[in-house]
């Protein structure tokens, strides 16, 4: 039987992952997405070497990633779907961490792969040790 206290403790360690993910990737999302592209330059120097349009696109993407690691388990309207966007997040860090590499940017990749565990654990947490039920 598993412990109810350790699922409890495991629910709240993962509402706190899911609020620091959520908050790194809305804010990261949202600057790609409504700063000016000199500005993107001087904040994330390799932004310069990827189109506009593409760069828009990851910032909206991280946005969307971080809305789906809240909403749909606050509002428990399909609550797998932060499982989803933990995934989907995943993949967006994966896709940094070769990005970085290709460019020999190695020091960037310490927080990359930090934001990727986090997600991986909210993934892993939200499957297996504390699924959010759907509201009926």
């Amino acid at each position: 039987m598993v412990d109810q206290t350790n699922v409890k403790v495991c629910h709240i360690v993962l509402w706190i992952a899911q609020g620091l993910l959520a908050t790194i990737f809305i804010m990261a999302g949202l600057t790609k997405v409504t700063q000016p592209m000199e500005v993107l330059i001087e904040l994330m120097p390799w932004a310069g070497d990827l189109p506009m349009a593409l760069l828009r696109f990851i910032g909206i993407s991280e946005v969307l990633g971080g809305l789906g690691l809240i909403l749909p388990s606050l509002f428990r309207i399909k609550p797998s779907l932060t499982v989803w966007a933990a995934i989907g997040l995943i993949a967006i860090m994966v896709l940094s961490v070769i990005f970085h590499i290709a460019r020999g940017e190695y020091p960037s990749l310490g927080f990359n792969i930090v934001l990727t565990g986090i997600a991986y654990f909210i993934a892993w947490g939200r499957v297996k040790m504390a699924p959010i039920r759907p509201r009926h």
